[in-house]
This record gives structure tokens, sequence and C-alpha cells, in this order.
């Protein structure tokens, strides 16, 4: 086990804008930062991280939590694998104490097979370098291709041998389990009950996910033979899903983000070639056609896209429509072919670098464009193939969520289609209207839902100070009804934990800390909401000790309903612009300038709401058909319950709540 000073160091050191911004383009917006939901599809940013307080939060889907939380979502990591990955990100030094076999029981299925998978990759690195039939076959065939010793390890490439059951029979010896062979795919059982390697005699190209470790495999044959497939992958498993995976992502996506761009090719050989000739934005979508999670992968890093054509012209026609995709999701895509059935890894080999980054600085063209050319000189003088192609060019402006960017394409092409402008226009609209209907027919406007403001009322961007009360997540109906108070119960608690350390000067005499003052004032108070009931449970015997609860102490809290509850609480997707003073001279104070009436604010609206429920009971109870002894004290409590609303109503009316 992982020893709580190391844990300690780690959730220290980890700050959560740079575990994040690993994954997600992050963008400064006041204090906190926005980007895209890594955990569900949004186009426009929903998601925020706040540096200051150390979490994350998505106002779209509503997950949250911190730098670990982060990471165990993301990479469905176990929260062990989470703090050694953030060790290992920090070069914090892992110290363990002895792992019990209770402990080695609860390693799951799934990190069995990343630890196969690693095995795999260094078994084949290994074959590849230290053997004789490695470096004679393998290794020379990555140095006849003009791959150099730095590549090869950068990526870890390696050579499966040409036997049967090398891999399983290694693996095997040094301890580890047939079955998880099996089950990534490293070893084939066929009908007969013979197991045996899948890569055999084949040169191998491990897959990586976003973290680097290593999930799958591509292969490729160096026989000749023409009945034995050139490349064999991995099939899927728990842990390789190839629709959500690039290869070379892992070590091109820093270079993404620095760059702004993103270079996308076929193959494996493209992307090391690209690598070596000295740009490193490059991915590659694996012999597989691109799908709207790989795009979303790249989208994560940057806005801009450029698609690496070779020059077969049958291929290039073939992906033009897979290619609408990366529009409809909001990137900008330029396109670079290359002559003479050139690919990028031949070009390279055959020109060099120099030339091939010249080539691409020259010839890159805009993906809207170069598809008219193309489709117009295929429809050549038939004007039945002329106007399908003006269709499809418009289908495909069509995809563009960006409505500046899609008239701005609408007039260009406008030329090079010879139509008028306004033609095109009320084709688009055309286009735009009929998918709207059947967006709403079908109930796929989901999304625009999600994204509606939260109950009660519109709330624009930045019209509102970041420290926000309490609201319910997007979708979700209103609480402040006379059956619930669970809005004033959760605002009391955002209240208690926001502030609960906080010294306030009371009165001129008197300085105190806000959480004590609030348990206090709450012993007469029952929480119907049974998560706040436990916070105020947890407060209060933390007090107890003789320890003053933080807001971080509530974040990072153990049990996860109380720390998810307190992440939701204490986000806001709101923040108050600066212009609302520097430019309409508008003074807009938050709670934080007068604390005293926040508190006594949340303290006495939800005693107002459990007070107005009491009344309600007591009036019913008065219709029950009682004995006039029992009315009489009935009514009694009832003026008295009347006369507390009264004096917190006017209470209320006297300090100013946000």
């Amino acid at each position: 086990m992982i020893k709580k000073e190391t844990i300690d160091r780690i959730v220290e050191t980890a700050l959560v804008e740079e575990v994040v911004g690993d994954f997600v383009q992050l963008k400064k917006r006041g204090t906190s930062m926005i980007g895209l939901c890594p955990f569900h599809n949004e186009k426009s940013p929903s998601f925020n991280v706040s540096p200051a307080k150390g979490i994350y939060k998505c106002f779209g889907c509503g997950k949250g939590g911190d730098s670990i939380s982060f990471v165990m979502e993301h990479e469905k990591y176990s929260y062990p694998e989470a703090l050694k990955y953030l060790a290992k990100k920090y070069n914090i030094e892992i110290e363990e104490s002895e792992i019990t076999p209770e402990y080695q029981a609860e390693v799951d299925r799934r990190e069995s097979l990343y630890i196969i998978t690693n095995y795999a990759a260094k078994f084949f690195e290994k074959t590849m370098w230290d053997t004789l039939n490695g470096q004679t076959i393998g290794l020379s065939y990555f140095r006849e291709r003009g791959f150099r010793d730095d590549i090869i390890k950068k990526f870890e490439l390696g050579y499966s041998p040409d036997e049967w059951t090398a891999l399983q029979d290694k693996a095997v010896a040094d301890g580890y389990r047939p079955e998880f062979l099996e089950e990534t795919g490293l070893t084939v059982k066929n009908d007969s009950g013979k197991v045996y390697d899948r890569f055999r005699g084949r040169v191998m190209f491990p897959i990586h996910n976003f973290t680097g470790r290593i999930i799958g495999f591509g292969g490729r044959t160096l026989k000749t033979d023409k009945n034995v497939p050139k490349y064999v992958n991995s099939p899927e498993s728990d842990i390789y899903h190839k629709s959500n995976v690039l290869y070379g992502l892992f070590q091109a996506k820093k270079a993404i983000r620095d760059l702004g761009n993103c270079y996308l090719v076929e193959g494996y050989a493209d992307v090391l070639s690209v690598q070596q000739a000295g740009v490193e934005n490059v991915v590659a979508s694996s012999g597989t056609s691109l799908t709207t999670e790989q795009i979303r992968l790249i989208g994560r890093f940057t806005k801009n896209v450029t698609i690496l054509f070779d020059g077969d012209a049958a291929g290039i026609k073939a992906s033009l429509r897979g290619l609408d995709m990366i529009l409809e999701e909001g990137l900008d895509v330029k396109v670079v072919l290359f002559p003479d059935g050139h690919d990028p890894d031949s070009y390279i080999q055959k020109l060099g670098s120099a030339a091939f980054k010249t080539h691409i600085e020259l010839k890159q063209q805009d993906f809207i464009f170069y598809k008219t050319q193309i489709l117009l000189k295929e429809a050549a003088n038939d004007p039945i193939k002329k106007a399908g192609v003006i269709r499809e060019i418009i289908e495909s402006i069509a995809k563009i969520p960006d409505a500046i960017k899609a008239s701005v394409f609408v007039r260009e092409c406008s030329g090079l289609l010879n139509v008028e402008e306004r033609i095109l226009i009320a084709e688009l609209n055309k286009i735009k209207l009929t998918k709207l209907k059947k967006d709403y027919h079908q109930g796929s406007n989901s999304e625009t839902r999600n994204h509606l403001p939260a109950a009660g009322g519109q709330k624009p961007e930045n019209s509102q100070p970041e420290t926000q009360s309490w609201q319910p997540e997007a979708g979700s109906s209103k609480p402040e009804t006379l059956e619930t108070d669970e809005y004033q119960e959760r605002e009391l608690i955002r209240v208690l934990i926001t502030y609960g350390d906080v010294l306030v000067n009371w009165d001129e005499m008197t300085d105190t800390y806000i959480g004590p003052y609030i348990i206090t004032n709450l012993s007469d108070i029952t929480f119907n909401d049974k998560l706040c009931e436990r916070v105020i449970t947890y407060y209060h015997d933390e007090l107890d000790k003789g320890i003053m609860p933080t807001e971080k102490t509530l974040i990072q809290h153990p049990d996860k309903e109380i720390k998810d509850l307190a992440i939701a609480l204490i986000s806001s997707p709101y923040m108050l612009s600066a212009n609302w003073y520097n430019m309409h001279h508008i003074n807009v104070p938050d709670e934080k300038t007068n604390l005293k009436a926040t508190i006594m604010g949340a303290i006495f609206h939800l005693k107002k709401k459990k007070i107005a429920t009491m009344v309600i009971n007591k009036q019913k109870e008065m219709q029950a058909g009682n004995s006039e002894e029992q009315d009489n004290i009935l009514m009694k409590d009832y003026l008295q319950l009347k006369e507390v609303e009264k004096y917190i109503s006017n209470y209320l009316g006297s300090v100013i709540i946000k």
C-alpha cells in the first residue's frame, strides 16, 4: 500500500490545471479555466477548472473532482493507479508498505490486461534488439525503411518471433496467466483448442493510450505471400477500442497543443517518418476510417487539423465524405496532397525532411475548396453531375457549426461553383431546416436542452459572481417548493464548506469562526437531505476533536458522496465580469462583502422554510376535528410558530442577501 505521507505529497504537488491540461485544451476565464468536457460530447465548453480550489466541474454532465479523481475517471484507473500516474508525472518516489495478499487479490482484471500488454511490448522489443533473428529480420527492416534508432526506441517498436508459441511460452514461464494473453488478443485459440501467438513473424507497433500505457498492437508481416494479411491489429478488448485511439497521440499531444495544429496521416510508418522529419504533431487513424471519437480526441488539443493525403485519387474521393465529420465537430480542416502516388513516408524518404516541410507549407489548402475542385473536375461539363456537386458542397458547409465561417465558405464557393450566393444560401438554409426538423422529431436535441440555464430564469454568461449560491444540475427541476427545503439545506452547507474556517468580527468585541457558529445555530434543525445531515455530523464530530474542517478537507473527503457534494456546491459556471464596474461603473458586491449577512441569511432562510412547513402541518392538525382542548393547544402552537415566522421574515427583510 502507498504510504500516507507519499499520498499527501502527491495531493499537494499535483496541480489540477496541469493534470487536466494534459488531456483538455484549457483557456483562462477570470480566475478559472474552461474547456470542452472529456466525459461527454459538447461543442460549447461547460467544463470548468478552478486552480484556486484545486477542482474541476462540468456543468453539462455534472462530473467533478480533484486531480486524482480526474485521472481515475478519465483513464478508468483505480485509486492506487491514479496516485502512481501522478507520482510519475511529478517525479515523486512512491513509498509503499508491504503489499498484503488481500490487496493483491483486489487488483482487477483490467489492470492485469495492462500488465500483460506491457509485458508483451517489452518481449517484442527485447527480441528485436537482443536476438540474432530479431536484429537480422526486425531491426534490419526498420533501418532499411530509413528509421533512426532513436525513433525506433521512442515508439517502442519490436519484433515477434516467427514461432507458434514463443510469446505464450515465455509469458507462462514468467508466471502470467494464459487467459489474459487470449483476452488481449496476443494469443488466439482455434476451433480445435490449439493456442498460438497472433503476431508471430511480424514487426510490432505498440499502440499507446493517452497516458502512455500500451493497450494494443499493430503487426506488419515481412512475408510476400499474398494470402497473409499485410497488417494484423489487436482485437477489441476492455482496454483497447480502436475507434477511440489515435496512433502516436501520446508522443504528439504536447506538440499539437503547442503548435495549435494536428497532422493526420493514415499509417504507422507515416507517423514515424513525419516525426523523424522533425514534425512531432502527427497522428494516424491506424488504417481505420476516421471516427467521431478520434476527432474529439484531437479537438481537446487544437481546432486545426491538416490531412496529409497520399496520391491515390480513388482513396481521396472515398475519404471526402468521411471528413465532413471533422467540420461537424467544429474543427478547421486543411488538406495536403502528395504527388506521383507518394504518401508522407515515401515522400520524406525520397526528397528529405526539408522538402517535406516546404511542400506542406506551400500546398495546403482548405478542405471545402479542395473538395469543390476535386468534385468539379470529376463532373466536367455534365450539368446533372455539377448540380450534385453543388448540393454536396453545401451539405459540407451546413455541417460547420460556426455561422460566420459558413458564410465565408458560401461566398468563396459561389465563385468556384459559378452559382449566385443567394441560391447557395437558400439551399444551405433548407438543409439546416431539414436537419432541425429531423432532430426535433427524433428527440436528438437533448444536448441543447442540457445546456439551457438552470431552473430559476436565464443567466447570461459573466453576469453573476463566481461565489454563487448552489444551483441544481442542468436539466433538474427547481428544488425550492413548499414540499422541499433542499435548496435552503444545500445553500447552508455551501456556506459552511466555503467559509467554515473563516474568522469573522461578529461585533466590536467578538471574533467568531463561522463553522462553529453555524453548527451551534443548527441544534434545533433536522435536515431532510441525509447527505447534508452527514456533512453536519462530520463537521460536528471534527469540532469535538478540536479540528477545524476546511474547504479543502471536504473536497478531498474519503467519502465520495460528501466529496462530490462539496465540489458541486462550491463550483459555479458563472463569474462576475469586471466590465460591470470598469465600463458601467456599477458596483456589484458579492457575498464576501458582508459575511455576517451571508451566514445569517443562509441560517434564517432555512429556518423560515422549516417554520413554514411546521405551520402548514399545524393547520392540517387543526382541521382534523379535534376536541376543544386539543384545538386550543394547537392554536397556541400555531400562533407561536407565526410569531417566529414573522420575526424571521422581518430579519431577512433587513439584510441584503444576494
